[in-house]
């Protein structure tokens, strides 16, 4: 079988969809250069996400890539070849979207991470709800090496973790580990890659066993009273459990614990 050649992979979407058993797989497709984050891959991120977003099937979404690693970050070449300031505040106003997108999405989002997680990647990484590492995965904040510094992947790496290590990463650009990554905060579990997707499937069945609209209700406040001071904090988590309580699924999960039985979910 031949070697696919560059025009066959620029006709290959940039993202596949996979769906089974109410998880959406979504997988970057640009494995030959490490699923950059150009144009054309946060176009079709934003899209697929915002489809999954309205597909009431979907209880969690895994986000992977294919090749050798996660995600290198943004496309240099890319970058270089459109030299005007409008197209290049595009760019990162449509990377920024893609990321809000994420962390307003209802269902859970899992990052898949192999290989290296890099500039745009390892912001990819630190929105997703939940990050799962091979051993042997890397991730850095590498852009003051070229003389763009990460401003953009800082938002979220530096609300993973805090800020001397946030720092850390963006002054000296140096790689870290996967244990080091979960050290700091930035992933949850670190796995040999033939656990990696059984360690994923454990996220996936216990999200799937709990009320997806209790779940969506519970993602949206935690971000938003992060931004809150506390006072504000507790006012909207406190409305929102009003909310979560008047909902059929907080009856019959009460109604089923105090009846020690497994409890039937009304739906999203």
């Amino acid at each position: 079988m031949n070697a696919p050649t560059p025009a066959d992979v620029l006709n290959q979407p940039y993202v596949l969809r996979n769906d089974a058993d109410g998880v959406a797989t979504l997988t970057m497709n640009r494995g030959d250069r490490f699923n950059p984050l150009s144009s054309g891959m946060i176009a079709a991120l934003c899209e697929a996400f915002d489809a999954v977003a309205k597909d009431d099937k979907v209880r969690a979404v895994v986000l992977a890539g294919n090749g050798r690693g996660f995600c290198a970050g943004h496309d240099l070449k890319e970058l270089r070849s459109h030299p005007d300031e409008t197209w290049q505040k595009k760019l990162f106003d449509d990377c920024s979207e893609l990321m809000l997108k994420i962390v307003r999405l209802p269902q859970p989002v899992i990052a898949r991470v192999h290989g290296i997680a890099t500039a745009a990647g390892c912001q990819l990484t630190s929105m997703c709800d939940l990050a799962v590492a091979v051993a042997d995965a890397r991730f850095a904040l590498p852009g003051v090496n070229i003389g763009l510094f990460c401003s953009t992947p800082a938002v979220g790496v530096g609300r993973n973790i805090n800020r001397k290590r946030a720092m850390e990463l963006l002054l000296t650009g140096d790689m870290i580990d996967a244990p080091t990554a979960l050290a700091w905060g930035l992933v949850n579990r670190v796995v040999p890659l033939d656990q990696l997707d059984a360690e994923i499937a454990r996220f996936t069945t216990a999200i799937k066993a709990k009320s997806a609209v209790a779940v969506a209700l519970g993602k949206e406040v935690f971000y938003k009273q992060l931004d809150l001071d506390l006072p504000g904090a507790y006012t909207l988590a406190g409305k929102t459990m009003t909310c979560n309580m008047m909902t059929e699924d907080a009856g019959e999960g009460i109604d089923a614990f105090l009846a020690k039985r497994k409890p039937e979910w009304k739906g999203r």
